[in-house]
């Protein structure tokens, strides 16, 4: 299974202590050129950057289609639009992707995708962790991961704990 990341489902699930779930689930994840670049380059300590220097199932790839890549610039960042072509070049059978742009655009290009609340949600199912809350909450509160009140509600009752 070819998995591919965009930098924030990696720095989040790294800030609350739950990066292992990703190679847990997929065995290796491979992140593009300028997501690496976002988390280990920048000069700044970011949650996940010493791991996707160091974890060998953490691995690099370059982008092929660079036009591909400046056409998606327009309305993404590098590494959302570089996740997103290099998910297509591969064939990736998922995106790990958590932003509404970014989502779209790979939904339009047939692209599986799965967020940081779909990972969680996955976890709990397979019992890998106790509870989702408590998770949620710290990404909200000490990561400033952005979740409506409603997808809030709608993941607590999906997991039972509402």
């Amino acid at each position: 299974m070819s998995v591919v990341s965009n930098t924030s489902p990696i720095t989040n699930l790294a800030g609350i202590g739950q990066l292992d779930l990703l190679h847990q689930f997929y065995d290796t994840i491979t992140i593009p050129q300028a997501v690496y670049n976002e988390m280990a380059t920048i000069g700044r300590a970011v949650p996940g950057a010493l791991e996707v220097q160091t974890l060998p199932w953490i691995t690099v790839q370059p982008v092929k289609d660079q036009n591909q890549v400046e056409a998606l610039r327009a309305v993404l960042d590098p590494g959302k639009a570089e996740a997103i072509v290099l998910a297509l070049e591969l064939n990736a059978s998922l995106l790990i992707i958590d932003e509404r742009p970014g989502r779209s655009i790979a939904r339009q290009n047939s692209i599986l995708i799965i967020g940081v609340l779909g990972v969680l949600l996955e976890a709990k199912q397979q019992g890998l962790i106790a509870s989702v809350q408590p998770l949620v909450d710290r990404l909200i509160n000490e990561l400033e991961f952005r979740v409506s009140k409603r997808l809030y509600e709608t993941v607590l009752q999906t997991t039972g704990e509402a």
